[in-house]
């Protein structure tokens, strides 16, 4: 098997089997020391994507200073002393007063208490996001192995399918869910040819909410969708509880220093991104009511918002800078446009026509499973016929699918998938009752 299958010309990319096991990953590292014989040097996968990237160590090192700095987010425990028996200790006292109280059954105890044998401190590291200008970083906390990490688990589990329940309609799953709400939109007669989309980020969510505003979200969420104040098995007492212990415990280490997370939550804790959730929900609350109001459409991906709105621009651009000011820990950016792009779709509005594409971004590198590795024949042969479906729901003109398909062709061809196999998947594809339904769907 062939580790990687290219160094590219235009570094700082690697591609590489994602998949390799520790003796090949070992192999992988070795083999680099001969290819880039330089010491100042670090290897990181990159956020979103199935290549490594490679930079200078003094570079990693600044810009995670700044985003500390800029975020002001995490504090050096100055004692030097590493915190983990004190994590350690404080996940164990509260899941004891939880069970002596009855708060939690002997099984729950069970499953979330740590396990000693495999307990560890989390370590802060970065992943390079190439698709961005300047390459900026995504910060992430690994806790996988920390004290109160099953309690993470153990809360997200809980609350994120009542979220998704209570936030469903403006809640998008992917890309093809965010066509079908905009089919709906048209449906309804509300599409015309002054709809405007709009797009808004928001920066560094999980890092910037706010650690109290946070936990008062998440007790009027809970308090509004409890059964008798509880939810589940689990009182509102214990969820709150176990929600401060996790974020108090948001320990890690980080060049040969301990720090404490002391705003929002860890990117790398299960918690983490319902929190963030619960607290974006209320935030949302008003440009919400001003799009029903409006007759627009509004939906969120985690920290991706797409809007609709026949308003002129002026109009909602006042609305927008009301959003941005209405809370200091969220900032926004967004943009106001007949075609946008959004997730892995480009929308854009043709005299009252809607066309939606596949959106790739610009450093989207032809990296794929290659043929040469020993997986499962039949997990090759998906890969095309994946790729082929979601072109097909997604693009809206057959001239957008035909490119599509040629584009689909070429990361095959670079990745040593033969010919005769990229022909007879193809013609598997169109072959299937499944592309049949959905060209005749997309052509009605």
């Amino acid at each position: 098997m062939s580790i990687y299958t290219t160094i590219t010309a235009s570094l700082p990319f690697i591609e590489v089997d994602l998949n390799l096991s520790p003796q090949q990953m070992s192999m992988f590292i070795n083999d680099l020391k001969y290819v880039i014989p330089c010491q100042n040097i670090v290897i990181r996968r990159t956020d979103k994507s199935k290549v490594f990237y490679i930079g200078k160590a003094t570079d990693f090192a600044r810009k995670s200073e700044e985003y500390m700095l800029k975020t002001k987010a995490y504090q050096e425990i100055t004692s030097g002393r590493c915190p983990l028996s004190d994590m350690l200790c404080a996940v164990q006292t509260l899941l004891s007063s939880l069970l002596a109280q009855k708060a939690l059954s002997f099984q729950q105890y069970s499953k979330i208490s740590p396990k000693l044998n495999k307990l560890e401190l989390g370590h802060y590291h970065d992943l390079p996001k190439p698709h961005k200008v300047g390459t900026p970083l995504r910060p992430i906390i690994a806790c996988i192995h920390a004290p109160a990490t099953l309690v993470s688990q153990f809360l997200n589990d809980l609350l994120a399918s009542i979220y998704l329940n209570v936030a469903r309609e403006i809640t998008f799953i992917n890309g093809i869910d965010v066509i079908r709400k905009l089919e709906k939109y048209i449906l309804d007669g509300h599409f015309q040819t002054t709809t405007k989309f709009i797009i808004i980020d928001v920066t560094d969510l999980y890092t910037m909410i706010p650690r109290e505003g946070a936990l008062h979200a998440l007790m009027r969420f809970s308090e509004k969708n409890s059964h008798h104040r509880k939810i589940g098995t689990l009182s509102i007492d214990a969820i709150m509880r176990m929600a401060r212990l996790i974020l108090d415990t948001n320990c890690f280490a980080y060049n040969n220093k301990y720090y404490q997370q002391t705003r929002g939550g860890a990117m790398g804790s299960a918690f983490t991104q319902v929190l963030a959730n619960i607290y974006m929900f209320e935030w949302e609350q008003d440009l919400i009511q001003h799009q029903t109001v409006h007759e627009g459409m509004y939906g969120r991906y985690i920290d991706d918002i797409f809007m609709i709105t026949n308003q002129t621009i002026d109009e909602i651009q006042t609305e927008l800078e009301k959003a941005a000011n209405k809370d200091i820990n969220i900032k926004i950016h967004y943009e106001i446009d007949t075609s946008v792009n959004f997730l892995d779709v480009t929308i854009t509005n043709e005299n009252r026509q809607l066309k939606t594409s596949l959106y790739h971004k610009p450093t989207t590198e032809p990296y794929i499973l290659p043929y040469t590795s020993d997986h499962p024949r039949h997990i090759h042969r998906n890969i095309p016929c994946a790729a082929l479906l979601s072109a097909a729901r997604i693009c809206s003109d057959v001239q957008d699918f035909n490119t599509e398909c040629i584009r689909i062709d070429m990361p095959l061809l670079l990745n040593n998938y033969p010919p005769n196999f990229i022909r007879n998947q193809f013609n598997r594809f169109f072959q299937s009752p499944t592309s049949t339904t959905i060209v005749s769907i997309d052509t009605t």
